[in-house]
């Protein structure tokens, strides 16, 4: 059986702070660099855009997308997936939501790398580089899709039936002191 190997190489749409658009496709491990973003355009040229003129970078499923869909910008409610909700403010005052993971090790100290918020847009990802952006809150922290409720944990053994892990005992009677040992001065 022969095995088919996935591309390294994901399309991207750069939107450029002058709002100009760079198609082509980058390697998602190492396309960024001190120099800004590295990637080969749509007709063959290697180009490196400064990080500087960028808005954003959407990693997307095809480069024309659908001009007639109106993409939602902002969860109108509460996000299936685990993150952290954030909205962030960019310097031409657009405002987008989406969900960038709830781990420090994958904090990137160039910008933000979110899911947006329409699953069935033309977007998969998206990173925001902090220069493009004027402000930035974090809305809400999600830990998984479902709504969960922790069970009480019960200590199982003799004696023990019913008890509730962790609780500490408010009302039961206090212990008598214990009596100290007198010390010869």
């Amino acid at each position: 059986m022969k095995q088919r190997l996935s591309s390294t190489h994901k399309k991207v749409v750069i939107r450029k702070l002058d709002k100009s658009l760079v198609r082509g496709y980058v390697d998602p491990r190492t396309y960024m660099n001190p120099n800004g973003v590295e990637l080969l355009e749509y007709d063959g040229h290697l180009v490196s855009v400064p990080l500087d003129q960028i808005k954003a970078v959407f990693f997307v499923r095809d480069f024309e997308g659908n001009p007639q869909r109106s993409e939602r910008k902002i969860f109108h409610s509460r996000p299936r997936q685990s993150g952290l909700w954030v909205r962030m403010i960019f310097k031409d005052n657009e405002v987008l939501e989406g969900l960038t993971p709830n781990n420090l090790l994958d904090l990137d100290p160039t910008g933000f790398s979110i899911t947006p918020p329409d699953v069935y847009s033309n977007n998969l990802r998206i990173f925001v580089p902090r220069s493009s952006l004027t402000a930035m809150e974090v809305l809400g922290v999600i830990r998984d899709g479902r709504l969960r409720r922790e069970q009480p944990r019960v200590a199982e053994g003799p004696g023990k039936a019913g008890e509730l892990l962790g609780q500490i005992d408010l009302f039961s009677p206090p212990r008598p002191a214990q009596a100290k040992p007198a010390t010869k001065d």
